[in-house]
């Protein structure tokens, strides 16, 4: 049994003319507010207000940055505001005196560390060295991948 697969699924059904449902609420929510600017305010003030408002209504319906929906970006930047923040590094820039060599030789000689090798376990190493095999291996008196035996190589 075949099944049809839904495709264009992130496209958003255009339900009123060319709008999509909220592009058609977020329209007629700055018309309104608009409406009732213009009946409750003088026209200069209802300008002021209604200007604002259908903009802020248009940028809702169509406006998207990042190919994201404008509601986002308000809700983000609503949320960086409200929360607190965390600032774990600041750059605190510091005078750099410069200094003699003899003092850089000094700070280097301190900060460089030798492991110290006891006798027998430098011996180890050495002669894990010079027979290819390492102490770790199980293997005692073996080179590792090869035998004991030697092979004549032909001319």
């Amino acid at each position: 049994m075949r099944y049809q697969v839904p495709q264009f699924i992130e496209v958003e059904d255009k339900i009123f003319g060319p709008f999509t449902f909220k592009q058609f609420i977020y329209m007629a929510g700055g018309a309104g507010l608009c409406f009732i600017a213009y009946r409750a305010l003088p026209l200069f003030w209802a300008v002021i207000v209604m200007l604002p408002a259908g903009g802020f209504a248009a940028a809702l319906a169509f406006y998207r940055p990042n190919n994201r929906p404008f509601i986002n970006t308000i809700e983000s930047a609503f949320n960086y505001f409200i929360t607190q923040k965390l600032y774990i590094w600041r750059k605190i820039d510091k005078k750099i005196e410069p200094k003699s060599a003899v003092e850089i030789l000094e700070a280097t000689k301190s900060s460089l560390s030798v492991p110290k090798l006891s006798g027998s376990r430098l011996k180890d190493l050495a002669w894990s060295l010079d027979i290819n095999e390492t102490i770790y291996s199980r293997q005692t008196g073996k080179m590792q991948g090869r035998s004991d035996t030697t092979v004549s190589k032909p001319f």
